[in-house]
């Protein structure tokens, strides 16, 4: 009986503390841009997206992947306090690609609540006259 009573106070305590650690979550200010229309001259265009960090725990981006080579996202490495922005620079280029629209993913994945966010950079490169 000791056993039985010992062992459901430690599953207690273990769930106790399981529940009360403080969980971060992200949130972006946009989650796709327009770089607009730019020639394929100056094929190289750069934005930055903004985010918070609106949960309760350090926010741990562990990756960030664009989806493919021309898109290059760089994140901050360092843990993000609650309360706090900070931003992923994303840089596009465009020598070696067809003209006309395009449309690009980077998807994020954090430590989070919300573990998984996809970023979107589009626009339109003209083709050089």
């Amino acid at each position: 009986m000791k056993k039985i009573i010992t062992i459901a106070m430690m599953l207690m305590a273990f769930f106790t503390m399981a529940s009360a650690q403080k969980e971060a979550d992200i949130r972006f200010d946009k989650v796709t841009v327009d770089l607009g229309a730019f020639s394929e001259k100056d094929p190289v265009q750069k934005t930055t997206f903004t985010f918070t960090n609106v949960g309760d725990g350090p926010l741990v981006i562990n990756q960030a992947v664009a989806s493919c080579g021309c898109t290059v996202p760089s994140y901050p490495k360092a843990p993000i306090m609650p309360g706090q922005k900070g931003e992923i620079k994303v840089t596009y280029n465009g020598a070696g690609k067809f003209p006309g629209k395009f449309k690009k993913s980077i998807t994020i994945r954090t430590n989070g609540k919300t573990e998984m966010t996809r970023l979107y950079i589009e626009g339109v490169m003209n083709e050089a006259k």
